[in-house]
């Protein structure tokens, strides 16, 4: 498989899809005081196929239920990452009523194009004791993260990954694309934009590098391995002090796919997150992650297969191996983005730049 990253290494390589943040960080925060959370909203103008598999045993979600492939709505229009565990789930509101202003929905009333209804799934992650445990995202937060998303956006400790904490290290938010040169997904890019709040660690302390390397290799991230002064303090951290916890995220493509398809790479795309994080899906987690299909690109054609097996399955299969792929390296790129926050160390302060 050709692993080619997009032109920004980003979600927003898919055509059509948007990340917007809005956060509250206060530089001087201390653990349980100052400011240190937020929301991102990704979101799809004119809608989205879309599913979502829920792995961790603490989930925090808004209309999951909905992205069952045997229910009836089939198209979502924003997709909500937060802080504030299920008191951020408020910031979902916001997210409505910025695209009901703009008129994205589904339509009620053929006579009135402001009568819809949004599709606005969401999860949180458990950053309450990282700044003040009353300063959580409200409906405000994200009605302007809604009104920010764009192409480019910021990685780290932005938006829902403000408050982040990735075991003994800050969390944050991160990203990655594939863009396929060859093969039956040629012409189709797929990206994910993961925000990394887990219990289990993300480095290997024999080496220090970033779990998430694994396959690609540290030269890929032009990391090497640590010394051993750096690994021993890094080793000597204390654990996460919190047993609430959450790595969650949206993966999208422009390919044109029904929601069976979406699940299936959204289960696959799992894979990426138990390579870069261990251990993964822990009691204490919550790990979810939405796909998002735009259909927005030519779709390839397809190869001879028996008739028993649909059409585009050798298309799925390379979007599944790519979605753990782009996981995979958002987990790392944010891991690498984030700087430290409330006295949480970032990596690169223990690994250096």
């Amino acid at each position: 498989m050709n692993n080619v990253a997009g032109p920004r290494n980003s979600i927003t390589d898919v055509a059509g899809v948007l990340v917007g943040h809005h956060h509250v960080l206060d530089e001087d925060a201390t653990l349980g005081s100052g400011a240190a959370t937020g929301c991102t909203v990704i979101r799809v103008p004119g809608g989205a196929t879309a599913a979502v598999d829920v792995r961790g045993g603490g989930p925090g979600t808004r209309e999951t239920d909905l992205l069952d492939p045997k229910n009836t709505v089939r198209q979502v229009n924003a997709v909500l990452l937060t802080g504030g565990s299920a008191y951020g789930l408020a910031a979902a509101d916001g997210v409505m009523r910025w695209l009901e202003e703009h008129k994205e929905g589904i339509p009620m009333d053929p006579a009135d194009a402001s009568r819809v209804v949004p599709i606005v799934p969401g999860a949180v992650i458990f950053d309450l004791p990282v700044g003040a445990w009353d300063i959580r995202p409200t409906a405000d937060f994200g009605f302007l993260a809604a009104d920010d998303a764009g192409q480019d956006f910021e990685r780290g400790c932005a938006g829902a990954g403000a408050g982040a904490r990735a075991g003994a290290l800050k969390g944050g938010i991160g990203t990655a694309s594939v863009c396929f040169g060859d093969g039956p997904a040629a012409g189709l890019t797929i990206g994910a934009l993961v925000v990394a709040n887990p219990v289990g660690s993300v480095f290997d302390p024999r080496t220090g590098l970033p779990w998430g390397t694994g396959t690609d290799g540290p030269d890929h991230f032009g990391l090497r391995p640590a010394t051993s002064a750096q690994l021993a303090a890094a080793n000597a951290l204390p654990v996460k002090g919190t047993v609430l916890n959450t790595t969650i995220g949206v993966i999208a493509t422009d390919a044109a796919l029904d929601p069976s398809a979406c699940r299936r790479i959204a289960t696959t795309a799992h894979d990426g997150l138990a390579r870069a994080i261990r251990p993964a899906h822990s009691p204490l987690d919550g790990d979810t992650l939405f796909v998002l299909a735009t259909g927005g690109a030519e779709q390839p054609p397809g190869f001879p297969l028996p008739p028993a097996f649909p059409a585009d399955l050798l298309v799925l299969d390379q979007l599944c191996t790519a979605a753990a792929v782009c996981v995979e390296r958002a987990i790392v790129d944010a891991i690498l983005s984030a700087r430290s926050v409330a006295g949480i160390p970032a990596y690169r302060d223990l690994f250096g730049a």
